[in-house]
């Protein structure tokens, strides 16, 4: 539990000492009788030993001569080296130290006269040194103390991090200095390596985790992404006006952007904005190597992100499942957010019994706990044993004409004829959703009757459209709605669903150069008429599933599949949940060249729908009785205006 408005204060030394020379004298079966349930806090922070080294990465990226050095910061405790005992480690790489900032409060690295680490951003020095754990801080290539070049997510990238964890499993060659200095040995740690990130922190973890380095013990990926080609774009359908070109530049050091121009003419010419996948992109799918994963992985995402949105979780948390991998994960209705700002008693309890299960082999039965919480509203939490839920199979659902032209249904059976909207990249996805019961121009939608029992989707869905468009280019927007009132985090708030507070609270032990005290937050809310529950995006010219896009025929008839991103919801009693089909979603893809009316073909439009209990729980859901739908405004929360220059780092 957290302590207000001051540090921890510790046990002293004294009584760590009297404690582990009791250990020393038990009996076998005592001591299995007395097995600690959990690390506790018996090293002096104050006292911990900082220090910094250079690893060699074995690559000049920035073309000086020599082989590029990556800044580790180190803070261990002293006192299990004095004892002659191994420590794990927790690692976070990342480039954000010095550029832009850590957490909710955009902490950088702060050094003393020799260089040692003063402050390391964020609280898992604070609270784990004490436990026992060594936390490391590492400069990616390009960034910071770093030699080399920022390639995001590529090979720099990953190899600038993986060759930290070989060097704490004595694998790779570091030094006291940047040039120079003497060979420096991890021998104070056991090679158990744990690592944590969010956003850009947390893929490093991923890509890191898919190379199957060993040592590399588990991963906490937050809010983190699989695949850069699906940061930048949506089946060919651009995200962003800038690609990971701009992103290096943004945080680089000078020095790496004066040596680095052939890494940046890689990453422009490597990324078309054409939406084309290219052999950059290959390199950084890290769902791709999946089955190189010898780690577990704790994945957290906010199922409203739009940074790093949930399409990252989808295809990644199936990939590790079917290859075996031992996976905990939590979704939580904020955006890009970390768990410390929206959940943060609970993160750090779980988050300190995970790494001593996965780093330190304490049987705290973790590992037979549910394997998924989702907030279901507001700071309401449920869990599942496992994710998607037993019993979870997709459901294809129909369109159909409705009574009122314009206005169709969503059911098992088919339906006949077509249905038209013509784009308007004014409009987004509230827009069409506040219309929903009114025929307007820009959006095909339909809709179920009002449920006569709660529906819970949870997975990954798939809407196939075929369409006959007017122009030779044409995107696509599909989404799930919910139809009807509900009291959501406010995600599209500058803080993506969190207040932060005045008053703090305190999270492991402090020094005058480094506090554990952060401030607190809460939840933003918003009452609001419907819900945006899934979405997905594609470029109607990558029909074909080539990778690549090609122009589009005028009045010929396209079939493609969108991928909507992984979702778990439940659409309660009296609401009813739509399919809107679209063109451009203002703010979340860009508008393609022309600006085209699609025909949909209902008989050959569906939408593969994951629901717990599958087809039964919907019929029965959309069967009974009627029930009156509740009236409302139908006003939801609208996406931000304008994706230029997202950075996916730490927003919050």
């Amino acid at each position: 539990m957290p302590i207000r408005t001051r540090p921890t204060t510790w046990r002293t030394l004294a009584t760590a000492a009297t404690a582990a020379l009791t250990a020393t004298l038990l009996t076998p079966a005592a001591a299995d009788a007395a097995a600690p349930r959990e690390s506790r806090p018996v090293h002096s922070y104050a006292d911990a030993i900082r220090e910094a080294v250079w690893v060699d990465t074995g690559l000049d990226e920035d073309l000086d001569g020599r082989t590029d050095r990556i800044a580790v910061d180190i803070v261990r405790p002293r006192e299990a080296g004095r004892a002659g005992r191994k420590v794990p480690v927790i690692m976070d790489a990342s480039p954000y130290y010095s550029c832009c900032g850590r957490g909710n409060e955009s902490q950088t690295k702060t050094y003393d006269g020799h260089g040692d680490i003063v402050r390391m951003p964020l609280f898992y020095d604070n609270y784990f040194v004490p436990r026992g754990y060594a936390v490391v801080g590492v400069d990616l290539a390009g960034t910071s103390r770093s030699d080399g070049c920022v390639d995001v997510g590529g090979h720099s990238d990953i190899r600038s991090a993986k060759a930290v964890v070989d060097w704490l499993n004595g694998r790779a060659t570091a030094y006291s200095s940047r040039t120079g200095g003497e060979r420096v040995r991890a021998d104070w740690t056991d090679g158990s390596t744990g690592m944590i990130g969010k956003s850009w922190d947390g893929t490093i973890a991923n890509g890191v985790a898919a190379t199957g380095v060993e040592g590399l013990k588990t991963i906490v990926p937050v809010a983190a992404i699989s695949s850069w080609y699906d940061y930048y774009f949506t089946q060919g359908a651009p995200l962003y006006d800038s690609g990971p070109d701009w992103l290096a530049r943004y945080v680089q050091t000078p020095e790496a952007r004066e040596h680095c121009t052939e890494v940046a003419r890689e990453l422009t010419d490597g990324a078309p904005r054409t939406g084309d996948r290219t052999p950059l992109w290959t390199e950084r799918d890290y769902v791709r190597a999946a089955k190189k994963v010898r780690a577990s992985v704790f994945l957290v995402h906010g199922m409203q992100d739009l940074n790093v949105r949930m399409q990252h979780v989808g295809p990644w948390w199936d990939a590790l499942g079917k290859n075996g991998v031992r996976r905990k994960i939590w979704l939580s209705q904020t955006g890009h957010v970390d768990p410390f700002d929206f959940r943060r008693a609970e993160w750090v309890r779980t988050l300190h019994r995970w790494f001593d299960h996965e780093l330190k082999g304490i049987d705290n039965g973790i590992d037979r706990e549910p394997v998924a919480d989702i907030e279901r509203a507001p700071d309401e939490w449920v869990t599942s044993t496992a994710w998607p839920p037993r019993g979870t199979h997709a459901v294809t659902l129909r369109p159909a004409h409705g009574a009122l032209d314009g206005v169709g249904t969503l059911g098992l059976r088919p339906g006949r004829g077509t249905a038209s909207f013509t784009d308007d990249p004014a409009l987004d996805e509230t827009d069409w959703a506040t219309r929903i019961d009114t025929p307007t121009p820009e959006k095909a939608g339909f809709v179920t009757r009002p449920l006569t029992r709660d529906l819970r989707l949870a997975g990954s869905s798939r809407v196939t459209v075929t369409v006959t468009p007017s122009t030779p280019t044409a995107h696509l927007s599909a989404v799930l709605v919910d139809l009807g009132p509900d009291t959501i985090r406010d995600y599209a708030d500058a803080g993506e669903g969190i207040v932060t507070l005045s008053e703090r609270t305190c999270w492991g032990a402090s020094t005058e150069g480094d506090s554990s005290c952060y401030r607190e937050t809460r939840a933003k809310t918003a009452d609001v008429g419907h819900t945006v529950v899934s979405r997905g995006w594609a470029d109607l010219g990558e029909h074909a599933g080539t990778g690549r896009g090609e122009p589009l025929v005028p009045g010929k008839r396209y079939t493609i599949a969108l991928a909507l991103a992984a979702a778990d919801h439940v659409v309660p009693r009296g609401h009813r949940l739509a399919l809107i089909v679209a063109g451009t979603d203002r703010g979340l893809i860009d508008p393609p060249a022309d600006t085209p009316t699609l025909t949909l073909d209902l008989a050959r439009t569906s939408a593969r729908v994951p629901f717990a209990g599958g087809a039964a729980a919907f019929a029965r859901a959309t069967s009974g009785p009627p029930v009156t739908a509740p009236h409302t405004a139908p006003d939801g929360v609208r996406p931000p205006a304008a994706t230029a220059h997202r950075v996916p780092g730490e927003t919050r």
